[in-house]
């Protein structure tokens, strides 16, 4: 799906709606001592095989959760759109 890099929404700080930059949100590196992680580490010594966690069906697509950022007090928040989608593309606004 095509969406637009700048759109208008509300801005907190600005108290009012306001031209926002989006930008896909990225999530951050995995944590080293989170208890999946560990469990794994464990788990691989000897010939223990991989942990194997409880199996769940994952569904194949995503929201797409955005970075908008005020053009006005450059103040950022998510945005997200609440329909499942498989591929997110950020366009320029069709004239």
């Amino acid at each position: 799906m095509n969406v637009p890099k700048v759109t208008k929404d509300y801005c907190k700080k600005c108290n009012k709606h306001t031209e926002h930059k989006l930008k896909l949100f990225k999530a951050g590196s995995s944590r080293g001592l989170a208890e999946g992680n560990r469990k794994n580490i464990e788990k691989k010594k000897g010939y223990k095989g991989k942990y194997q966690f409880p199996a769940t069906i994952k569904k194949q697509n995503k929201k797409p959760t955005f970075v908008a950022e005020c053009e006005v007090c450059k103040a950022k928040h998510y945005y997200v759109i609440p329909k499942r989608m498989k591929k997110v593309e950020l366009v320029a606004k069709a004239a």
